[in-house]
């Protein structure tokens, strides 16, 4: 799913960054000027796709928190910061699930920078998304069957090998299809990323797949409540076990937040919220297993 943007005003055209860095951050991205070069008109809240001086072509997705819309069940805190906690404590966990992300100054004011992540099928991120009709791509795979997303659409019946069915529907043909998502490691450490953060919209469109094969994921604004909202399209492990490897890797959280990133997150968190954060990890810890979709509204709307 590629993003579509539109001209940038000249307001936008300069400022005057005023970085905070942290570990893997690169320098440019913590203290180059960012230079606006169209807005994101899929993203809800104002979203600017910049060209960052000093970073031998990086691109940066920056948001400013004067761009956010309120959101009445997340009054606290701003959604850059819950983005940049989330990032926190994927690095903290070492995962590296989330692109390099900090809050820092930008072109109108405080915003959440990230590193821009080029999608494998995306040449021009100008050009406009037309791949929403799961019957229309003329993509392949290297066995010749349809090249999916990881998390996309496919016909009712045509589910792939390696894919995990989430959810049946009908496309705006009336033609029936079906939700799924790649059954990968990387996936399933997502999924089990998004119930420790309490990722209240872990879209399809959120999970990005890199030229070279890697997966990140992306926009955590409505993360990490103290009450429970998970909202992912990636339950096709509910009700498993969790891998030990990746247990310890929570078990090392816990005690993280316990000696340091817990202070760390309350520049962006409630106390109640980094509680909420070390009892989810906690009860992972002592019950290692998924937990399964509630009975109303477990897929975030719209779904990409």
């Amino acid at each position: 799913m590629s993003p579509t943007t539109t001209p940038v005003s000249e307001a936008f055209a300069s400022g005057t960054p005023d970085p905070t860095g942290g570990e893997h951050i690169p320098t440019a991205l913590a203290s180059g000027v960012l230079r606006p070069l169209g807005r994101l008109n899929t993203a809800s809240n104002v979203t600017l796709l910049c060209e960052v001086d000093g970073g031998d072509g990086l691109r940066a997705v920056y948001k400013p928190v004067r761009g956010e819309a309120p959101l009445w069940d997340f009054p606290d805190g701003t959604l850059a910061g819950r983005e940049v906690a989330a990032y926190r404590i994927s690095e903290a966990l070492g995962w590296g699930i989330v692109p390099p992300t900090i809050l820092r100054d930008g072109p109108v004011g405080p915003g959440m920078v990230q590193r821009w992540i080029d999608t494998d099928d995306l040449e021009d991120p100008a050009a406009p998304d037309d791949a929403d009709d799961p019957a229309d791509t003329a993509d392949t795979d290297d066995a010749g069957g349809p090249k999916l997303d990881p998390v996309d659409l496919c016909p009712a019946g045509e589910i792939p090998a390696g894919w995990i069915p989430i959810l049946e529907a009908v496309d705006q043909h009336d033609r029936p299809i079906v939700l799924v998502h790649a059954d990968l490691p990387e996936l399933r450490r997502m999924a089990v990323f998004d119930v420790l953060i309490n990722n209240a919209d872990r879209k399809g469109g959120h999970v990005l797949r890199d030229a070279s094969g890697r997966i990140f994921g992306i926009d955590h604004g409505v993360t990490l409540h103290s009450r429970n909202k998970l909202r992912t399209v990636l339950w096709g492990w509910a009700g498993t076990p969790i891998d030990p490897e990746t247990v310890a890797d929570i078990r090392r959280l816990v005690d993280r937040i316990d000696n340091g990133l817990g202070e760390e997150l309350d520049e962006y968190l409630t106390e109640a919220e980094v509680a909420a954060l070390w009892m989810r990890a906690s009860e992972l810890v002592e019950t290692p297993v998924m937990p399964l979709p509630p009975s109303s509204r477990p897929i975030p709307w719209p779904a990409f």
